[in-house]
């Protein structure tokens, strides 16, 4: 199967506006993310795909690929549907521009569930991670995502999913972590369909897919780093690379 990376980049984050663009360490914050994705040596082509000059002059001028979008997009799905439209490739992989501490191992998880009999019917796929900490499960910041017992997810939301209403149950808590891998065909079906009621609420684009019939297969990965959302994210992301 052919593989390629895609980084959807947007310049002008509601949270965190120029987030992509600030300074960790000895790079900007996408030029973590890139570079870490390449080296994973997992995909055969890797791409930025972003409606801003500024951050494609970042990845151009220091050596990387990147390509132009408009900049009317409803999400970072429909971002990188138009740069692959023309493009020839089995699996595309959604690797979040705000991610900087990619790590191979759990895409390389995320890949092999394509794989083999049962992967022939995986369309999306996606990471988690185990959610421990009360003010992280309780933050809307942080997706959660509830799955069945074959990690096919069941919901996503900024709320607390389970709620605990039986305090003594024992509940694992996973957070979405915002990495995608599809088929190409599912990509592109997505941009077909208009934004679906409890899309439009949670402002969590995967709805889109369980609304519209298709489960994404969960993995499970022990840990991804820091997702660059706020300035205090940013701290934690500046400690952690030290």
């Amino acid at each position: 199967m052919k593989k390629i990376a895609m980084i959807p980049a947007r310049y002008a984050a509601t949270r965190f506006p120029a987030k992509l663009m600030q300074q960790l360490g000895t790079k900007t914050v996408i030029r973590h993310t890139y570079d870490n994705t390449v080296a994973t040596g997992l995909f055969d082509e890797v791409w930025v795909v972003t409606d801003s000059e500024i951050i494609y002059n970042e990845i151009v001028s220091n050596g990387g690929k990147a390509c132009m979008s408009r900049q009317e997009h409803e999400s970072g799905s429909d971002r990188i549907a138009e740069a692959v439209a023309d493009i020839e490739t089995d699996i595309v992989v959604n690797v979040q521009g705000d991610e900087p501490f990619v790590k191979k191992e759990p895409l390389h998880k995320l890949l092999q569930v394509f794989e083999g009999e049962a992967g022939a019917k995986v369309q999306v796929a996606s990471l988690m991670q185990v959610l421990k900490e009360p003010q992280f499960i309780a933050d809307p910041n942080y997706v959660k995502v509830a799955v069945d017992k074959n990690m096919n997810s069941l919901f996503f939301s900024r709320s607390i999913i389970p709620y605990p209403r039986n305090n003594e149950a024992i509940i694992t808590y996973y957070e979405h972590i915002g990495v995608y891998a599809f088929r190409k065909e599912a990509l592109m079906s997505f941009t077909t369909w208009r934004m679906t009621p409890l899309e439009a609420a949670e402002k969590i684009e995967c709805l889109r897919y369980l609304e519209n019939g298709i489960p994404l297969k969960m993995v499970v990965t022990d840990y991804m780093g820091v997702e660059i959302d706020t300035p205090e994210d940013l701290e934690r992301a500046a400690r952690l690379l030290k």
